[in-house]
């Protein structure tokens, strides 16, 4: 029985991881293209990233290879063989049983332990590749935008040489208001030896600048100052990082994606006990704020400790006169009222809607830090229960 589940476990396996490896670079192939990265680079990213796609394929795995063993030994009648001569199902796949108690178990770890340190990087990696300036590559007739605050727009290159002809450059780095629009006949361009600035040498040009500086007193007057230059040879620097500088992993396996049970478990701890905390630290504020004058709790000092406990007289010994407030000396103290009024209700519910952001983000970390936990036993589970789909659905289908 190992001998035929075997083969076809580990195919199915490497088929299905695969597949979710092509599914992983459809989503992340823009982050990826243009970005000059090395083979060693693109290698360890897609390492981390099948380490990450296990969960997804070892059910599955198991799942298909059961059921075309089962198929394969149904289709030839050697199951039937064998209930004939007495052998139950149940023994049949014992083996099997065994091999699936050690896949699980072995799954359980490879969650436990390998997996939050394959995500911890794999993400971390493409974080940094994502922040990774792009190659330059000038295309011909059409305006370049990929470097920081520069526009450039080349009539024609030269392939061999790396000459461009026709320049046109919009430089937009010290603001709008003091572009400069430089026209070349031709330049060149390249990175310094440390790759953190781009060079640029022009000929046969000019460059338009503007001066906004108020202290000419002459923008006032609806004319803004430029200045103009001609050139035959000139030499621009511009920054542009074009190293690929890896994150530090320590942020990502602060997160939930890069914790093991006994790390989930203490963050479950500390983030309910923050909730906890929070929530009953704004349920004491507004119990303890006054409501149209009257405060519905007082304070009790009990064994040390202040509490709130409901007061007994806190109906009013009248209604109270909303129309009053019409009744100011002047309009305009009336609509004074009614602005303060409303003002304060807004900033009650803005201090309001804010804490609830802040408890809202804390219970979707605890969340999120729950599922994570569920998911440390879910892969071993995954694994027995489809192996007990598959296996008696293909002694069923009799097909392999």
């Amino acid at each position: 029985m190992l001998q035929c589940f075997l083969p076809l476990f580990f195919m199915t396996f490497f088929i299905c991881l695969f597949i979710v490896l092509m599914q992983f670079l459809w989503r992340f192939v823009d982050d990826l293209v243009g970005k000059g990265l090395t083979v060693s680079v693109i290698g360890e990213l897609f390492f981390y990233a099948a380490l990450t796609m296990v969960p997804t394929a070892l059910p599955l795995a198991v799942l298909l290879a059961s059921l075309m063993t089962f198929g394969n030994l149904g289709e030839k009648f050697e199951l039937t063989a064998l209930k004939a001569s007495g052998i139950s199902l149940f023994k049949i796949m014992k083996p099997l049983i065994v091999l699936m108690i050690f896949i699980s178990v072995g799954a359980f770890f490879f969650q436990n332990q390998v997996l939050p340190v394959a995500q911890a990087k794999m993400w971390t990696l493409l974080f940094s590749v994502r922040q990774k300036s792009p190659e330059v590559e000038i295309p011909e007739r059409s305006f370049y935008d990929q470097i920081p605050n520069m526009n450039l727009y080349v009539d024609h290159k030269n392939p061999e040489t790396g000459m461009l002809y026709e320049m046109i450059i919009y430089d937009v780095t010290r603001g709008l208001d003091n572009s400069r629009v430089i026209l070349a006949d031709s330049g060149k361009l390249s990175f310094t030896e440390d790759k953190t600035r781009l060079f640029l040498h022009l000929y046969s040009g000019e460059m338009f600048e503007n001066l906004r500086d108020n202290s000419l007193g002459v923008a006032a007057q609806g004319y803004l100052p430029f200045r103009r230059e001609n050139f035959s040879d000139k030499q621009i620097y511009f920054a542009f990082d074009a190293n690929f500088n890896r994150m530090d992993e320590s942020g990502m396996r602060n997160q939930y994606v890069g914790k093991n049970i006994a790390q989930l478990s203490h963050s479950i701890d500390s983030i309910g006990h923050d909730v906890d905390s929070i929530g009953d630290s704004y349920t004491f504020e507004i119990k303890a704020r006054p409501y149209v004058g009257l405060l519905s709790y007082r304070s009790v000092v009990v064994d040390g400790d202040v509490k709130r406990v409901p007061r007994e007289d806190v109906a009013m010994a009248k209604p109270l006169d909303i129309d009053s407030l019409f009744n100011a000396p002047s309009p305009s103290y009336a609509k004074t009222y009614l602005t303060q009024a409303l003002a304060q209700a807004k900033r009650q519910r803005q201090e309001f809607e804010y804490r609830s952001v802040v408890l809202s983000e804390q219970t979707k970390s605890l969340r999120r830090h729950g599922i994570e936990l569920q998911k440390k036993f879910t892969l071993s589970f995954a694994c027995i229960i489809f192996f007990f789909i598959g296996a008696p659905l293909g002694a069923i289908i009799k097909k392999g």
